[in-house]
């Protein structure tokens, strides 16, 4: 079974991801900021990350870098942002 870790400073977000994956048969690991998201990423190697980008401390984009820097594993942007120059950077960083 494939596991995915979500990656969001929001409860609710991770919390109803989460419930929808869950109810579609997948493991899932929850992570609630960047320092969070990289030892859980260590711990269990999901098969997916979705990732928030604006969280305190440690942002998403930093944890894309972080990622990439030892893996391929896919990684989804979860976000509100909407700008191009947003959808941009992420796609070059390896999301």
């Amino acid at each position: 079974m494939e596991t995915i870790l979500i990656v969001d400073d929001e409860p609710d977000i991770r919390h109803i991801v989460s419930y929808v994956l869950r109810e579609h048969n997948f493991n899932v690991e929850e992570a609630k900021d960047g320092k969070e998201a990289l030892n859980a990423f260590a711990k269990t190697r999901p098969d997916l990350v979705v990732l928030d980008i604006k969280m305190p401390g440690m942002n998403g984009w930093e944890v894309c870098q972080a990622i990439r820097r030892q893996s391929t594993v896919p990684i989804i942007f979860l976000s509100s942002k909407d700008d191009e120059v947003d959808e941009l950077l992420g796609l070059k960083l390896g999301a």
